[in-house]
């Protein structure tokens, strides 16, 4: 049993690579299970496609599996309209890789690889740049109209723009760290909790028996805990689809 909450979030080296003077390749446990998210969704749609249900009939898994996308695809469209079809592919595999990211953090002994904000960092910063290439792709020069809020008086105009591009660009932070923070403060909760429930178990008398009182409120959370492994992966995809309408639309 860990003694401190924050040892379930050290990235620790499975197997070294260094080359020349200080390239560190090394494959990590945050590496491995960014590696198994695709792995193991492949691996789920063909059990769930190709074996589990080879006649006309879909098993329970094959209709969860198909309900993910039209789920996605009224997503992306309410937000994107005629342009849905564009983007689907980045916001569906965007929705699938945090989905399965996050709920295979909550396998014991398992590692949270979105509780570490340099990653949900650089993963909200390369949509936010690809979401500005869009942006000026789409409309040029004329983009920077998005920061000039219509009908605004000309002497609130510097004012208004401060305003705007802090706003903007601190999509970036909000992004990433949002992620980051409910994840890692979720597990820290339920290690905290589980330590209370180990160290009453190792008591005698009446306290041995109060373990119960914790160790109820850590199988609620567990529930809470996969909620939030959806809800995170599907807020951090509707947000996406609502910059992307920005880029695309202009308002």
């Amino acid at each position: 049993m860990l003694h401190n909450p924050l040892e379930q979030f050290q990235i620790i080296s499975l197997f070294p690579i260094v080359l020349g003077n200080g390239f560190d390749f090394s494959i990590t446990n945050s590496t491995l299970v960014l590696l198994l998210v695709p792995c193991l969704f492949f691996f789920l749609m063909y059990l769930c496609f190709f074996i589990s249900s080879p006649l006309l009939v879909p098993s329970r898994w094959q209709v969860f599996f198909e309900s993910i996308y039209p789920f996605i695809f009224k997503l992306v469209h309410e937000n994107l309209g005629n342009k849905a079809h564009k983007f689907f592919p980045l916001i569906f595999t965007v929705f699938t890789f945090l989905l399965f990211s996050n709920l295979i953090g909550m396998v014991p002994y398992s590692f949270t690889a979105m509780s570490h904000l340099i990653l949900t960092f650089c993963l909200a910063l390369s949509m936010f740049i690809g979401i500005n290439i869009i942006l000026v792709r789409e409309h040029g020069l004329h983009a920077f109209s998005l920061f000039l809020p219509a009908g605004a008086p000309m002497a609130l105009l510097p004012l208004l723009i401060g305003v705007e591009l802090l706003s903007y660009f601190i999509r970036v932070i909000t992004l990433s760290v949002r992620l980051f923070a409910n994840l890692m403060s979720g597990h820290i909760l339920l290690h905290v909790l589980l330590g209370f429930a180990w160290g009453m178990a190792s008591s005698n008398g009446f306290v041995f028996f109060l373990q119960l009182v914790p160790l109820f409120v850590v199988f609620l959370l567990i529930g809470l805990e996969f909620g939030v492994a959806v809800i995170q992966a599907y807020v951090f995809s509707l947000l996406l689809c609502i910059y992307l309408h920005d880029a695309l639309y202009l308002h």
